[in-house]
């Protein structure tokens, strides 16, 4: 088993030295569709993971062109969850579809794009993306979406009908913040491991995104391999010999033990990890954490996830650096 376990690590590192390059483009491409970077993040995540397993059991060539076949995995991933939760698909009342192929397509800013969106189907919201965000020909949106030409068109068709229509504004519901987010900060800034693990759950789970998934307060607070145990007393300033951050993102972070606190994010309370540097202090890693009462169920550290860091940030408007998609160096 440890050989099994070897070879499927040593194939999925080499899966990535090919497709993480293509992350940035994946998570923006997922964000469009989904509108939350956590969502975009678990589709990007599970696109990846469904993506090294189909490659391995392919029997003919590679693909030709990796960034279209990785969208189209997310494309049918999305697809697939987005008509499980009953989304509907429209059709052309009078079976006329438009030539949008032989027509300059109509701009469309990609910022209110992202606001407008959620009035598209599944397969209409994936089409505009492509075409009017990425800039894909029809054919490569046809591969994307495993759909012919002619609906592709349609789907364009029906999209840019609706995004021509006013959208609604909703409130902004804001969630309370939980108390046990406020104790587990104070926790954390007072260096309290033993106050941070007892605010877990026995059956809690605390993850960081796309690396590892822990179960329990014992295996969190692991001083070999536990998450909290790193967040609390991991130097990023120095050398990891398990791997790390890579140095060059580690560039004027100083070895001062990182604080966290609550800060609202689109009315859900986030916790923010503030690093300090030569520059000043900057979030170097944002979770998400549900609440059970007075413990903690789960926590979900974004701290490999650079796309969804600087995402939240940038619209937080708070400095930031980003630690990179691994652990392990890249070479």
């Amino acid at each position: 088993m440890k050989e099994l376990s070897d070879a499927v690590q040593t194939a999925w590192h080499r899966f990535l030295d090919v497709y993480e390059p293509l992350r940035p483009d994946l998570y923006r491409y997922c964000r469009y569709l989904t509108r939350s970077p956590w969502d975009a993040e678990d589709l990007a995540q599970d696109t990846l993971a469904r993506g090294f397993v189909t490659l391995g059991c392919l029997f003919k060539d590679v693909p030709s062109n990796p960034r279209a076949w990785l969208f189209r995995v997310a494309s049918n991933l999305w697809i697939d969850r987005a008509r499980r939760s009953r989304e509907v698909v429209g059709h052309f009342p009078d079976g006329h579809v438009p030539d949008v192929a032989s027509e300059p397509l109509p701009q469309v800013d990609p910022e209110a794009l992202g606001a407008l969106l959620v009035k598209l189907s599944p397969q209409e919201r994936a089409a505009v993306v492509l075409k009017d965000v990425f800039d894909f020909t029809l054919e490569e949106i046809s591969e994307s979406l495993s759909t012919s030409v002619g609906a592709v068109k349609s789907a364009l068709s029906r999209g840019r009908s609706k995004l021509s229509e006013p959208l609604r504004d909703g409130a902004e519901i804001r969630l309370p913040v939980p108390a046990v987010l406020n104790a587990f900060c104070d926790a954390f800034n007072a260096r309290d491991l033993d106050r941070m693990t007892a605010l877990l759950l026995d059956t809690a789970e605390v993850e960081m995104v796309g690396l590892v998934t822990e179960y329990g307060p014992a295996t969190a607070r692991d001083a070999a391999t536990g998450s909290f145990h790193g967040m609390l007393y991991s130097d990023l300033s120095s050398e990891d010999p398990r791997g790390g951050v890579d140095r060059p993102l580690r560039h004027g972070v100083i070895g001062t033990p990182p604080r966290s606190e609550v800060r609202d994010y689109r009315g859900e309370p986030i916790v923010l990890f503030w690093y300090q540097h030569s520059g000043g202090e900057a979030v170097r890693a944002v979770a998400r954490m549900t609440a059970e009462a007075d413990r903690l169920a789960r926590v979900r550290n974004y701290f490999f996830n650079p796309d969804v860091i600087a995402d939240i940030c940038r619209e937080l408007d708070v400095p930031y650096h980003v630690n990179g998609y691994r652990y392990w160096s890249a070479a």
